[in-house]
């Protein structure tokens, strides 16, 4: 059986490690291999069992972890490497990078370092694709996913739109600021908005929203299928958003989300999910005004097994190609 060793170098409860977790246990996956999870310093991606036939990369990218990321594939010139890129957007891009040139040259420099590359929307993909960051012909598309069987037992809501949730982290990414400038200008005394999460903004978010008893703080969610079972809508204002596990949850909860226009969450609008076409407070306010009220029960609710089908499958078509690729392949071209 194949061994695959996971590196990660953060193992605060969030996506990235429930994504994990999920890889670990999944039954089906465990027949073509053993993932194996190994915690990792930062910038110092050592340690990886030597009987390890392929590494994943789940590692920040950055200028101080280039050279780490270079010893490692010169300790494994032999072994297949593969990175899956949880962090970086288009959506990031554009509001946090002040010099594109050096950017993209960090990606390249570490993206050449693997033999393939994984995105985990097909809009992540498309930006890595455009800007030259991959080589197409190394690049897969695997959206990430968590165990998602309790959410199918919840009750699709009843009625009009009345609890909006906001889940996941209390910082900037999340735009939560933006939202609570929005629903504050939403005249209706029966809406409610309710945060489930912690962060490092939440004292900014508290003073926004002081003086409105419509908005709620909650806290971190033990049981995520509570939060969702209490909402009748989820909102992601997010500024950027590589994937946005949240809004698979929501649906399979039989909720839709109202979203921003962003990466992966892009992907996600098909299945139901009502986009805010442009990230401004006016534009959320007036989107949340006409979705008030309105039937909150999402039309078509998808299944946890089919969009726990998509991770599977891809996974299973990368590490067919890893296997079956010749010896000498390892490592792309810078």
């Amino acid at each position: 059986m194949l061994k695959i060793a996971h590196l990660i170098d953060d193992t605060t409860a969030g996506g990235v490690t429930r994504y994990l977790d999920f890889l670990r246990q999944d039954p089906r996956l465990g027949r073509q291999a053993d993932h194996q999870v190994i915690e990792v310093k930062r910038n110092r991606p050592g340690g990886v069992p030597a009987d390890a036939d392929i590494i994943v990369s789940h590692l920040a990218v950055s200028w101080a972890g280039l050279p780490g990321m270079i010893a490692l594939r010169a300790r494994h010139t032999g072994t297949p490497m593969v990175h899956v890129e949880h962090s970086y957007s288009e959506g990031f891009a554009a509001l946090n990078v002040t010099s594109r040139t050096r950017f993209q040259c960090l990606l390249r420099s570490t993206y050449s370092l693997f033999d393939r590359v994984v995105a985990v929307s097909d809009a992540q993909a498309g930006w890595l694709a455009r800007n030259g960051l991959a080589r197409v012909d190394t690049l897969d598309v695997i959206p990430p996913m968590v165990d998602l069987t309790a959410l199918e037992d919840i009750a699709a809501p009843e009625g009009p739109v009345r609890k909006i949730a906001a889940i996941g982290r209390l910082d900037r990414q999340k735009g939560f600021d933006m939202l609570i400038r929005a629903f504050r200008l939403v005249e209706d005394p029966d809406l409610t908005l309710t945060f489930f999460g912690e962060g490092d903004a939440r004292d900014e978010l508290l003073a926004l929203a002081e003086g409105d008893s419509r908005i709620r703080f909650a806290g971190f969610a033990v049981n995520p299928a509570a939060a969702y079972a209490g909402s009748d809508l989820v909102v992601m204002p997010s500024r950027w958003e590589p994937y946005g596990l949240v809004a698979a949850e929501a649906n399979v909860a039989g909720r839709r989300v109202l979203m921003s226009c962003v990466d992966g969450l892009q992907d996600q609008a098909p299945r139901g999910n009502p986009i805010v076409g442009e990230p401004t407070v006016a534009a959320w306010a007036d989107a949340l005004t006409r979705i008030a009220g309105r039937p909150a029960a999402l039309a078509q609710r998808p299944t946890a097994a089919s969009l726990r089908n998509e991770t599977i499958t891809g996974w299973e078509r990368l590490l067919d190609v890893l296997t079956n690729q010749p010896a000498e392949a390892t490592a792309q071209t810078a």
